[in-house]
């Protein structure tokens, strides 16, 4: 075919386009529809009809379809109208009724971590019984090689369990007498059977510093024992690690459990034991375009005294940003110096440590994210802050934001503002929080104040913080932040601090996507932005409170593309 026959097919297809605009702006559609792309034929690619649509832009429409093409969403408006859109090759989805809100990006999430372990490790999360949990080890032993180890990593609380206890050392060796077993309870508590303990050299009186155990009346180490995040994390490194095809297949499985509940994307703040070389599996999959989600990666200080040594090093070739829709580096945090992290107060010496380090972030116009949970000190921080602010460069564009941080006050929320220092909350009051009305008494009632925050005109985003502390159920989140109830069902934050659902669910979407700089790209479901969302099995807007963290999704989008089906939705 010569050049100028196909210049002649181009231009009579696009002379079709132009006559095909001309005839919807003719009619009515044009003001039932958002926005129709125009190109070759202009059919989508994708169309979900008879649905309830949710989104989310400034004037809160709701629609009852949308259409999907080369991976955005092309019209958003009634499904008479979207209708024109569909051809021969499009895909049709047929809601019944059922609402579709765009996907959920959980801003504070260890998912990398995750991942790495996730086909190898035993989940506890939503074990109702302690019976429960027990046979999920038994069925891990099963099918794992006979003396494997069995992990369970955390994500649960024993508040979950209908005894309202943990298990005993008794009740785990009878369940699994020939695996070596690691239990762990948030950070702060473990159970070894006597396997584990043997393998780990940790019998008798041969604890390593930092673990505690009190003994029973048989003058036995007590079967739970105590330590600190740092020991916990220290001792951990020494189980066997997965191998790479577990990597593989772990990451995999834990993108697809994200996004059976409506998780589109997250915002990775590293941790503890996630080095460089941890990263493989994540980047393999990446290259061959088999992501499900779409992750913006903090870089998370590792070694003590050089972290930014460290930093520097790692990101010779990484400048803030690099990467695709599907991945990017998105700076460092959420531990910057190890000097500083959980040092609530902290000396001249480590507090210019610090400053160095989030100097030389600003210097490279990096993001950062830091983890602070006592507001009590937080002027520490923010004093830091501001002296980069005013000497260096201004702090707003770059999007710095403070983790955890339940007790903030006006004062301090004031300030973050001022600033532009953002504030993500996550599920640790969820687990603690009858812990916190008793240290905390009245003021525990407004932890978090997400209320106070959006007056105040901080940025504000939810996450979970999974998987070692809390599950990764982004909806038991949004459960949290809506009712205000403890998983021992105390209700514990008043009423003037419980937000509305809808900015609810703009935390986990459109205010989350600002983190990664991504909140024009995505969390929301508007003509030309990315065509992530989901439809869900129940009503967000109106089921009550306590259901909400029991939601799924019956189909999640990710750039188009279905990347989980479920129930009436499965193809």
């Amino acid at each position: 075919m010569t050049l100028r026959h196909r210049l002649g097919l181009r231009g009579r297809a696009l002379m079709t386009a132009v006559l095909k605009a001309r005839a919807l702006t003719a009619g009515v559609l044009l003001a039932a529809v958002s926005a129709v792309a125009v190109a070759n034929d202009g059919k989508a690619d994708l169309v979900v009809t008879n649905a309830r649509v949710a989104t989310l832009d400034s004037r809160s429409t709701m629609a009852e379809a949308l259409a999907v093409r080369d991976g955005r969403i092309v019209a958003v408006g009634p499904t008479t109208a979207i209708e024109s859109l569909v051809g021969p090759a499009t895909r049709r989805v047929d809601a019944g009724g059922r609402t579709v809100i765009p996907g959920l990006i959980d801003s504070h999430l260890h998912g990398v971590r995750a991942g790495l372990s996730y086909s190898t490790e035993v989940n506890w999360i939503g074990a109702a019984t302690i019976a429960e949990a027990m046979d999920r080890l038994r069925q891990k032993a099963a099918s794992s090689r006979p003396g494997a180890w069995l992990i369970v990593a955390g994500g649960w609380s024993e508040q979950q369990f209908a005894e309202r206890r943990r298990p005993t050392l008794a009740e785990v060796q009878a369940a699994v007498p020939d695996n070596p077993t690691w239990i762990q309870l948030f950070y702060d508590a473990l159970l070894l059977n006597d396997k584990a303990r043997e393998a780990l050299g940790l019998a008798g009186d041969r604890l390593p510093d930092g673990i505690k155990a009190g003994v029973d009346a048989a003058g036995k180490l007590a079967d739970w024992w105590t330590a600190s995040i740092v020991v916990t994390s220290a001792l951990f490194d020494r189980l066997p690690k997965p191998t790479y095809q577990d990597n593989l297949t772990g990451t995999r499985q834990f993108f697809s459990e994200l996004n059976r509940l409506a998780v589109t994307g997250f915002v990775d703040t590293g941790g503890f034991s996630i080095e460089a070389p941890q990263y493989a599996a994540l980047m393999q999959l990446w290259r061959e375009k088999a992501m499900t989600v779409r992750i913006a990666y903090h870089l998370f200080a590792q070694k003590r005294g050089v972290e930014l040594d460290e930093f520097r090093r790692q990101t010779q070739l990484l400048p803030m940003g690099f990467g695709d829709d599907m991945l990017k580096f998105n700076g460092i945090g959420e531990r910057i110096t190890l000097a500083m992290y959980n040092n609530y107060a902290p000396n001249a010496e480590v507090s210019e440590q610090f400053f160095e380090a989030i100097r030389w972030a600003a210097e490279q116009r990096m993001s950062l994210t830091v983890h602070w949970a006592q507001a009590k000190s937080v002027p520490v921080l923010l004093d830091l802050f501001e002296r980069v602010d005013k000497t260096v460069t201004p702090i707003r564009p770059l999007r710095w934001s403070i983790a955890h941080l339940e007790d903030v006050t006006t004062e301090h929320l004031t300030r973050m503002a001022a600033l532009g220092v953002a504030w993500s909350t996550q599920l640790g009051p969820y687990y603690h929080g009858d812990e916190m009305l008793a240290s905390h008494g009245d003021a525990a009632r407004r932890m978090p104040p997400l209320v106070s925050a959006l007056k105040a005109g901080v940025q504000v985003a939810v996450g979970t913080d999974a998987h070692r502390v809390a599950s990764y159920n982004p909806f038991l989140m949004l459960q949290w932040a809506l009712d205000g109830k403890t998983i021992r069902g105390t209700a514990l934050r008043s009423a003037d601090e419980i937000p509305s659902r809808e900015a609810a669910l703009r935390m986990m979407t459109v205010n989350s996507a600002w983190f990664s700089f991504d909140d024009g790209q995505r969390g929301t479901l508007e003509v030309g932005k990315l065509a992530d969302f989901a439809i869900l099995d129940r009503d967000f807007f109106s089921v009550p409170a306590e259901a909400i963290g029991a939601t799924t999704s019956l189909m999640t989008v990710v750039g188009g593309r279905v990347v989980h089906a479920a129930g009436p939705l499965r193809p």
